[in-house]
């Protein structure tokens, strides 16, 4: 069993790869903040819902149901900015926008975890997770 340094990335490869293979599901461990970003992708339309599964006396997965349009997948891809060995903050007017508006970018704030528009919106920043199109 291997040990997982960055579980964010881990979850995020683990969705771009099984929607690359076609595959309608994607389990991956949980936490909080996957369970959030998984939240958030369901929002922002790319896959079609997560559920948190817990089996009898094991633990607790995130199931992400996967979109896709025609047979190319919702996710073209996915690129984790802020990392374990070099954190990413940005404030609110410096928050990226993911190929002109066509992406999305996922932040940490004080107010939770929220995709780059509802933080400027909000006038927050935060770390910067991930962004994704």
């Amino acid at each position: 069993m291997s040990v997982v340094t960055d579980p964010i990335a881990d979850f995020l490869s683990r969705i771009k790869n099984a929607s690359r293979a076609a595959k309608t599901e994607a389990l991956v461990p949980f936490s909080r903040m996957k369970a959030e970003i998984a939240r958030i992708l369901q929002e922002e339309g790319y896959v079609w819902s997560y559920e948190v599964v817990t089996p009898e006396g094991g633990k607790p997965t995130i199931k992400v149901k996967l979109k896709y349009q025609g047979r190319t997948p919702a996710i073209t891809d996915v690129k984790r900015v802020s990392k374990p060995g070099l954190r990413q903050y940005v404030g609110s007017d410096e928050v990226p926008k993911v190929l002109g508006g066509l992406g999305i970018s996922i932040l940490s704030t004080p107010k939770g975890v929220m995709t780059g528009a509802k933080a400027r919106r909000a006038k927050v920043g935060g770390e910067l997770l991930a962004q994704i199109w």
